[in-house]
């Protein structure tokens, strides 16, 4: 491969494999710059003919045939043992081999983390990697992170989070210095349990180059007033999956009223373009990245369609263009002085 940025696809996870995957790299490939391609790693006997149908793919997509496929609901330390030589173990082999500027795959997310973690490893001695999410708000859009990596979080992660977070949000939507707070139960500095104080605490007196605005609720993850909101995985992965069931039930009923009767009809023919765009905002995000690892890996949301996997495509040649890695580790080379020098820790106890 001549062309200067490559991207590593597993093609055959997800609910649905190539029959999504194919299209959505050849919608890619016709909006992507031309240095741009793509290495997708499954069943050649699958993937040949799918790709031979885009003519645009012609020397700008490349199949590596895998023998092996990580189902859906494999538990990460299976996936681990029997994943060397599958599409998904490939696709982020090739990224530490050098071959590619990131992974992209709508597979199995615990193993597509343990597989990603034990292949790149983490940076900056990180202890793992967080997901990270875009929310759309009425301002533009929310970096929401862990939504389901790390379960239980300890306040030294939740720093570490809102350091990847930012520089992420920086690399990802081009604004020069994000807000950045912390997910609470209120507002003030009491509340929280210990380990969200703790982090509150060490990101006020650490000296990071951080616009830290200290806590939020889970209404400001909308609202749009903070550009990075940080929780743990277990709250954040509930808060995630809160706002897409209610995504989903506005967006219904919105249907279900439009189309009640003619007069409703006829107004929803008038007013198609402006609900395709509202339909389009309330689209769950098409990929999370997983921050934290010494390389790029996306992981797609499992029932993606082909337009959402290009879209998840796009961020990933878009993120591999930037130096946001580099911003990750500079920052966390502060974190261990910055733990140091805190003082004695707040009382235990939520108020």
């Amino acid at each position: 491969m001549t062309q200067s940025l490559v991207i590593s696809i597993d093609a055959m996870g997800g609910d649905h494999g190539p029959s999504v995957v194919i299209p959505a790299v050849a919608r890619a490939l016709a909006e992507a710059p031309t240095q741009v391609c793509f290495l997708l790693h499954g069943d050649e006997a699958l993937l040949a003919p799918r790709v031979a149908q885009h003519a645009g793919a012609a020397g700008r997509v490349i199949i590596r045939h895998a023998e092996k496929v990580i189902g859906m609901d494999e538990k990460p330390a299976q996936a681990l043992r029997r994943g060397k030589g599958s599409s998904m173990w490939n696709a982020v082999e090739s990224v530490r081999a050098g071959e590619a500027a990131a992974a992209v795959s709508a597979g199995n997310t615990g193993a597509l983390m343990a597989i990603s973690k034990l292949i790149l490893r983490m940076s900056a001695d990180l202890e793992r990697p967080a997901l990270v999410v875009g929310v759309p708000t009425p301002r533009g859009t929310t970096t929401f992170l862990d939504v389901g990596a790390n379960v239980d979080c300890d306040a030294e992660r939740l720093v570490e989070f809102a350091i990847m977070g930012e520089a992420y949000h920086r690399a990802a939507y081009g604004k020069a210095r994000p807000t950045v707070a912390l997910l609470n139960v209120g507002s003030e500095e009491m509340k929280g349990h210990q380990e969200v104080r703790e982090a509150n605490r060490v990101l006020r007196e650490g000296g990071f180059e951080l616009d830290y605005r200290g806590f939020v609720e889970g209404d400001d993850i909308t609202r749009g007033g903070i550009d990075v909101v940080v929780t743990d995985g277990f709250t954040g992965n509930v808060a995630l999956k809160a706002m897409e069931g209610v995504g989903r039930f506005v967006v219904g009923e919105l249907r279900g009223a439009l189309s009640s009767g003619p007069l409703a009809l006829a107004g929803a023919l008038l007013a198609r373009s402006a609900l395709g765009r509202f339909r389009e905002k309330m689209n769950p995000p098409p990929a999370a990245p997983l921050l934290g690892l010494n390389g790029l890996v996306l992981k797609v949301h499992g029932g993606a369609t082909g337009r959402d996997f290009a879209q998840a495509l796009r961020v990933a040649v878009d993120l591999a263009q930037s130096g946001f890695a580099g911003e990750i580790e500079r920052n966390m080379r502060r974190l261990p002085a910055a733990l140091a020098e805190t003082g004695p820790t707040a009382a235990d106890g939520a108020h």
